[in-house]
């Protein structure tokens, strides 16, 4: 490893700083990085959640291997590791939001709330009270220095990006994290592991969202919300009644599997869910295009002006659109826009922002 591999800002020689250690390959390297610079480094670690629980098996701990794996990495390095009981405010702000989400038929997105909440406001607060002069993390995006201060990028690595997931990220908040590991790709940062002997060095990613990790997200709702599994009709956009489903937690938006009705002369896709009526909204691909979305909670790091593109899901390539008033306009209808999930704005590589969908307006509504 050499000083030329990351990018932390400014000389912190002489500086402390507070490392978000999660146990995983990417937050260790982030923490060697950080004491390569001379900085005295502190390891933090939040146990957000019970794995066995979530899982239903007792002993099933992933959260208390990872921290022990943080530590572990804390003791190779030589500096310092806490770790923060944060699991009630992690239930109350993600977990219990995640379920509520369903249940009012929008597709939600966890990770963004994990970041506005634990991983961001508490773990800022925490870095604070230690006295750091930054907060690092292993999230795949770039921090610039720009002419009116810290800006928010994508990564370098188009497969690692994870911009989308930090739009909420404030400017205040922004100005004290810090992202070595933007212009790296993955490969590279398991080699600096591998280079220190670090024991996380071949540790496979996490999959799906970790509160999940068997990836039945209707069971967890079910679990902590048992009103979510009632049934209700499956109509057409006329409201023609076309079968019957077993719980709205088991659709999105988009979603053409799981539907079972036979004999129709055309696909059919969930375009909506109805909440109040328990009835799940079918109709042809072409009625999923989308003109404009309306935001809410919309977050600004720079101008919504100019030539913007925007990303409606975390796996969706960014279209051009634009921003007016609370609504992003696109530039060509676009398909599979959800009501829960978020519309992130770029100008070119850097995220100018975004919100979390309200409504959608249809194309052929438009039109």
């Amino acid at each position: 490893m050499n000083r030329t591999d990351f990018q932390l800002g400014a000389d912190l020689a002489g500086k402390r700083i507070v490392v978000a250690m999660s146990g995983g390959v990417d937050s260790s390297v982030v923490a060697a990085l950080a004491h390569a610079t001379g900085a005295e480094t502190i390891g933090v670690t939040l146990q957000l959640y019970d794995h066995g629980e979530a899982v239903g098996r007792a002993g099933s701990c992933c959260a208390g291997r990872d921290i022990r794996d943080a530590r572990a990495v804390c003791d190779r390095l030589g500096i310092a590791h806490y770790v923060f009981d944060h699991e009630s405010s992690f239930r109350d702000q993600v977990i219990d939001r995640f379920a509520d989400e369903y249940l009012a038929g929008r597709t939600p997105i966890p990770c963004v709330q994990c970041n506005m909440g634990p991983k961001f406001t508490d773990l800022l607060k925490l870095a604070r009270d230690l006295g750091a002069d930054c907060l690092a993390t292993g999230h795949y995006v770039r921090r610039v220095e720009g002419a009116r201060g810290a800006e928010l990028h994508r990564a370098t690595d188009p497969a690692r990006d994870q911009s989308y997931f930090l739009f909420a990220t404030t400017q205040a908040q922004l100005d004290y994290l810090r992202f070595p590991l933007g212009d790296l790709p993955k490969a590279r940062v398991r080699e600096i592991a591998a280079e220190l002997g670090l024991g996380v060095a071949a540790k496979p990613d996490s999959q799906d969202i970790c509160f999940v990790p068997d990836g039945d997200y209707a069971g967890l709702v079910k679990k902590l919300r048992p009103e979510a599994d009632t049934r209700g009709d499956i109509v057409d956009l006329a409201g023609a009644k076309l079968g019957e489903h077993r719980g709205l937690i088991h659709f999105t938006v988009g979603q053409r599997r799981g539907l079972e009705l036979g004999g129709t002369p055309e696909p059919l896709y969930v375009v909506r869910l109805d909440p109040a009526a328990k009835r799940v909204v079918v109709g042809p691909r072409a009625a999923l295009a989308v003109a404009a979305a309306r935001l809410d909670g919309i977050n600004r790091l720079g101008p919504f002006d100019g030539a913007l593109t925007v990303k409606v899901r975390s796996m969706a390539q960014p279209v051009p659109a634009a921003m007016i008033g609370d609504r992003v306009v696109f530039d060509s209808p676009e398909y599979g826009v959800a009501p829960g999930q978020a519309a992130v704005l770029y100008a070119g590589d850097r995220v100018m922002g975004g919100g979390w969908i309200a409504e959608t307006e249809g194309a052929l509504q438009a039109a």
